[in-house]
């Protein structure tokens, strides 16, 4: 009985999960943590709770682990390798930590270091995490500008019936409506009379000077 469950357990893999956690500055620096029980530097990461989302335990793993809290970004990656016979599979995102810690360390860590992002690959204890921070590491660190604001047409339409209400047209819509209308019936007016002189009708001045010279 103890074989059949020891060979279940060597089947089953393990679910983990991490972040590259930045810490901006001058030069944005990258998270790396050195655990107690080997001594190895390792990225802020560690097995998921019994049900837990692989996001929340990521981002549970790098407070815990870094002492910072964190926003969470998007999805970098996973790195997989066998771990005391069993497959190990560790999912990683983007994340961003405060400047100031707001927790002490979790007991399972002695030491965390924010180091450049060369240096930080250099520091790590695995061929594969530093493999993994190399290809990923630049894309975590590239400074994200916000997408400009765009009008929804819930905007849109509570501008119109602020408009409506106050009474006031629109600049640029109904002005131009306006000006192009006032100047339609100009020109229609002075078509009309130079239609009549050509025609030999007396124009509207022509008769009111004829009046005046009776």
């Amino acid at each position: 009985m103890l074989r059949v469950e020891s060979e279940r357990m060597a089947g089953k893999t393990i679910q983990a999960a991490g972040g590259i956690v930045v810490r901006s500055g001058a030069r944005p620096l990258v998270a790396v943590v050195q655990c107690s029980k080997d001594e190895l530097w390792v990225l802020p990461r560690g097995k998921l709770k019994r049900n837990e989302r692989p996001v929340i335990g990521a981002r549970r793993e790098a407070v815990e682990e870094t002492g910072h809290r964190v926003r969470v970004h998007e999805f970098l990656g996973a790195i997989s390798y066998r771990a005391r016979r069993r497959s190990k599979v560790v999912q990683f995102w983007r994340m961003q930590a405060e400047v100031r810690p707001s927790r002490d360390l979790t007991k399972d860590i002695v030491a965390v270091e924010w180091l450049t992002l060369a240096a930080a690959v250099r520091r790590l204890s695995s061929p594969l995490e530093k493999l993994f921070l190399r290809n990923v590491g630049r894309h975590a660190l590239k400074r994200r500008k916000h997408p400009a604001r765009r009008k929804t047409r819930a905007h849109v339409a509570k501008a119109k019936s602020l408009r409506r209400a106050s009474g006031k047209p629109h600049a640029g819509k109904y002005s131009s409506r306006g000006s192009k209308a006032r100047s339609h019936v100009r020109k229609s007016r002075t078509a009309v009379h130079k239609t009549a002189a050509r025609a030999g009708h007396p124009t509207m001045l022509q008769r009111v000077l004829g009046r005046l010279a009776r």
